[in-house]
């Protein structure tokens, strides 16, 4: 039997660690049951990106004409579109050569799955056969997440659509006529967008009161109020029941409310009620990793799993699904792993950006204003609105505008930065600055910090970390849009502080 010195599973942001371990000389295995380059580069992000912009573009002209101008989109080159899209995912195949040549590296192109302790095999995929049998050291589980599809009656006598086969066998030669996405979260929002601006009849059904739960309500409401523009919401509304009429597929939606039944048709059905784990593939148990109830892998603050020599990272974990937290979580993994053990670091999650790139876009940091109440945060709230500034007027957002973007600060009491909140236009990059200040005060809780600068004095080397201050006493570009979130601290408004009565605090 073979045996390895590290073992990765998954060729997402799990080459990270295998880099690492190759750099060092272990011997080294690979399994990979998809095409290289994991969720992101193969059937997520980066692919996606590439149909968003076209159709970013095509509202863009659509809003042309609050400022003046009209443009007609005269043809849409969905080969073109495709061929640009297809060339991302297909740098799989040379990611795959060159792996193919390492030294000391083993490719396993199939389903890999604990027998044992820290024993594998790995299943070539779609059928049972055995492809590898092998015992390994130290085991990094970086097996990523796959899409949930609900109990839903007839769903599996029918063919349908995932973010997974839509990046695969199921791309269409043409957009659809007619499309129905069960779910209403991050994946359904931009296949909305995407459709609806290259003319496909769209509609989404959320069995939840609002899309996009992760959000503020009112970044969720004005999501929803701008889509009701070019396609049908139904919120509250659970699909109960899919079957095949003619050349339509049908489905049954019922209120959750009312219990009152409606009979949706479209050409084609997108399955995007969130993701799941893959650790029943792993079978996880039989090594001693413990998953939790949602069936996601355990993993410590440190990103060990209750197996001793086996880590987990990325959406394995079920925290934050997006590729730049995992890629965050690899170079701590790494450290963890080959480091010296005194010198172990701890994940911190408490700033994990991300944007949904639907239309309007949408940007999200830290805390929801609810979150903050929750855990026990007095704070003020801050809103300014696209219109406001000179750029947001110059681009056609008055204040009456249904598409009127606005960034949501929420700041504790003591001026520290806990969540910022943007949609519109370019939220994801106004967002971005705000990821920036928030850490910055790792530089001064770093316990080696007085050793670089001679200096014990953690609170006066840093006394404003993760406040909005040097937002507050920057220059902000003026006419840009950046005066959008620079200037929403001039708005902030108490909303749970308390008065303190003559209580004074004293610098020492």
């Amino acid at each position: 039997m073979e045996k390895y010195d590290l073992v990765v599973i998954g060729s997402g942001a799990g080459l990270s660690i295998l880099n690492y371990g190759l750099q060092m000389g272990l011997n080294c295995a690979l399994v990979e049951d998809t095409k290289l380059g994991g969720t992101c580069l193969t059937r997520g992000c980066i692919p996606s990106k590439v149909l968003v912009h076209p159709a970013d573009l095509i509202r863009e002209a659509e809003h042309a004409t609050e400022v003046g101008i009209k443009f007609r989109v005269e043809d849409i080159d969905w080969d073109l579109i495709a061929k640009r899209m297809w060339s991302q995912i297909d740098e799989s195949k040379e990611m795959e050569e060159g792996l193919s040549h390492v030294p000391n590296l083993k490719l396993y192109k199939g389903v890999g799955e604990f027998i044992g302790e820290y024993e594998m095999q790995v299943k070539a995929v779609g059928y049972d056969k055995i492809i590898g049998h092998f015992k390994g050291e130290k085991f990094v589980l970086a097996s990523g997440a796959r899409s949930f599809i609900p109990p839903i009656q007839g769903l599996e006598e029918i063919e349908y659509i995932t973010n997974e086969n839509f990046f695969g066998d199921k791309f269409p030669n043409k957009p659809w006529e007619s499309l129905i996405i069960i779910g209403g979260g991050v994946i359904a929002a931009e296949f909305a967008h995407i459709f609806s601006a290259f003319g496909t009849n769209v509609t989404i059904v959320e069995m939840l009161p609002r899309l996009v739960m992760t959000e503020e309500p009112e970044i969720s409401e004005f999501l929803e109020r701008n889509f009701k523009k070019h396609m049908d919401v139904l919120v509250n509304h659970k699909a109960i029941r899919v079957e095949t009429k003619k050349k339509f597929k049908a489905v049954t939606v019922q209120n959750v409310e009312s219990g009152k039944e409606i009979e949706l048709l479209a050409e084609e059905i997108l399955i995007a009620a969130g993701r799941r784990s893959n650790a029943d593939f792993l079978a996880v148990e039989k090594t001693g990793v413990e998953t939790n109830e949602g069936g996601w892998i355990k993993t410590n603050k440190y990103l060990e799993t209750t197996k001793p020599n086996i880590w987990a990272f990325g959406d394995a974990n079920g925290l934050y699904q997006f590729r730049h937290k995992a890629n965050y979580e690899a170079d701590l993994c790494a450290n963890n792993i080959f480091g010296p053990e005194d010198e172990k670091k701890e994940a911190d999650y408490s700033v994990v950006p991300w944007a949904i790139f639907t239309s309007p876009q949408i940007g999200h940091v830290g805390m929801t204003q609810e979150e903050a109440i929750e855990k026990g945060h007095e704070i003020f709230v801050a809103v300014n609105n696209y219109s406001s500034v000179a750029k947001g007027f110059a681009m056609g957002y008055e204040n009456d505008d249904i598409d009127n973007g606005f960034v949501k600060l929420i700041i504790d009491k003591s001026y520290k930065l806990l969540g910022v909140h943007a949609v519109g236009p370019h939220a994801a990059i106004l967002v971005q600055p705000f990821v920036y200040l928030m850490n910055a005060g790792y530089t001064c809780d770093s316990p080696d910090f007085p050793a670089r600068t001679g200096s014990n004095k953690l609170g006066r080397a840093c006394p404003e970390a993760g406040s909005f201050m040097p937002v507050y006493k920057s220059m902000v570009i003026h006419p840009s849009l950046n005066e959008v979130a620079g200037w929403a601290i001039g708005k902030m408004r108490p909303v749970n502080i308390k008065s303190h009565g003559h209580e004074h605090q004293h610098e020492h």
